[in-house]
C-alpha cells in the first residue's frame, strides 16, 4: 500500500460519505479502518464510505461486469457492509463524472443490490433507478418510549419499517436503533423511517440507520416511503396504471420519487463533491492499533 491513499469527500442531500477510489481493488477496508475514517472527531467524518472499484476486480461483482463496469462497494460507518443506499449512488455516479469514466446520460453501476441504472442531467441531479420493492408479508409495530406505531415492511434491496406519526419529534433522538416487533423480523437490522404528512402527495421523515444512527437523509428510506405512502392512499401505480410521485422532504434536503405501474421506482436529488485530499496511510495504521 502507498503511503498515501486518495480520497474524496461527497454528499447527496446531506448524506455524506468518504469516496475511496480503488479500481483495482488493491486497498483492504476493514470495518475498524472504515470506522476510523467515518469518525466525525477522530477521522475524515462520514455516514459510509464508498469504495470506488471496477466490477471485473471485485469478487462480489464479477458477475456484474458485464452490464457494470464500476462497482459501489459500500461500508456503513461502523465498517458493516450494506446492500445499497440511494444517496450513494447518486454520489458515485458524480464521482465518476469528476473523474472523467462517464458523462452526462445514462449509466449502470453495480451494488450488492443489483446493476443499478443512473441519469446525470444536465442541472446536476442524479437520477437512480432503484428497482422495485418488496413488501414482505407480517404486522410490524415500531416502538419509541411509551409510544408505538403499527409500520409497514418495505425491502428496497435493504429492510425498511415505515412508521406514519403525528410529529417527527416523537421519534426521538434516534442515536439508538428504535425497537422492533416482533423480534426477530429482521435478523440483519432494519431502517427505521417515521414520516409526517406535508401536503397531498407530500411528505417529510426522519431515519434511523442501521450501522450509522440517525442520518441526514436516506435515499432508500426516502423510496420505501414513497411506497408505503401510496398504499396507504391508495395509489398504488400497479392497481391504478398511473405513476405515484411523491416529495420527500429529508433533514438533508428534497428528493424526489416517483413509482411507476411495472413497480420501477425512480430517485431524483442533487449530489455534490465537496473536497478531496489524500489519507495518511500512518494515520490509518495507527488509528488501527
Amino acid at each position: 500500500m502507498s503511503t498515501r491513499i486518495a480520497f474524496l469527500k461527497g454528499h447527496g442531500t446531506e448524506n455524506d460519505f468518504v469516496i475511496v477510489p480503488d479500481p483495482d481493488n488493491a486497498i483492504e477496508l476493514s470495518p475498524a479502518a472504515v470506522a476510523a475514517l467515518c469518525d466525525r472527531r477522530a477521522g475524515i467524518g462520514g455516514d459510509g464510505v464508498l469504495h470506488v472499484v471496477r466490477s471485473a476486480a471485485h469478487p462480489e461483482a464479477r458477475a456484474m461486469a458485464g452490464e457494470a463496469e464500476w462497482f459501489m462497494d459500500y461500508r456503513n460507518s461502523d465498517g458493516s457492509v450494506a446492500e445499497m443506499c440511494g444517496n450513494g449512488v447518486r454520489v458515485f455516479a458524480r464521482y465518476l463524472q469528476r473523474a472523467g469514466h462517464v458523462t452526462e446520460g445514462d449509466h449502470a453501476i453495480a451494488t450488492r443490490g443489483g446493476v443499478k441504472s443512473v441519469h446525470i442531467a444536465k442541472d446536476g441531479d442524479v437520477t437512480v433507478g432503484m428497482g422495485s420493492a418488496r413488501l414482505p408479508e407480517g404486522d410490524v409495530t415500531v416502538r419509541v418510549g411509551e409510544r408505538s406505531w403499527p409500520a409497514r415492511n418495505v425491502n428496497m434491496g435493504n429492510p425498511h419499517a415505515v412508521a406514519f406519526v403525528s410529529d417527527l419529534g416523537h421519534a426521538g433522538d434516534l442515536y439508538s436503533a428504535p425497537p422492533v416487533s416482533p423480534e426477530g423480523a429482521y435478523p440483519d437490522g432494519v431502517n427505521v423511517e417515521f414520516v409526517v404528512d406535508r401536503g397531498p402527495r407530500h411528505v417529510a421523515m426522519r431515519v434511523h440507520e442501521r450501522g450509522s444512527g440517525e442520518t441526514r437523509s436516506c435515499g432508500t428510506g426516502a423510496c420505501a416511503v414513497a411506497v408505503a405512502a401510496a398504499r396507504r392512499d391508495g395509489v398504488d401505480p400497479a392497481v391504478t396504471g398511473t405513476p405515484a410521485t411523491y416529495t420527500v422532504d429529508l433533514p438533508g434536503g428534497r428528493l424526489v420519487i416517483t413509482e411507476r405501474p411495472d413497480g420501477q421506482i425512480e430517485m431524483t436529488g442533487p449530489a455534490v463533491i465537496v473536497a478531496e485530499g489524500e489519507i495518511d496511510a500512518e494515520w490509518l495504521a495507527n488509528a488501527l492499533r
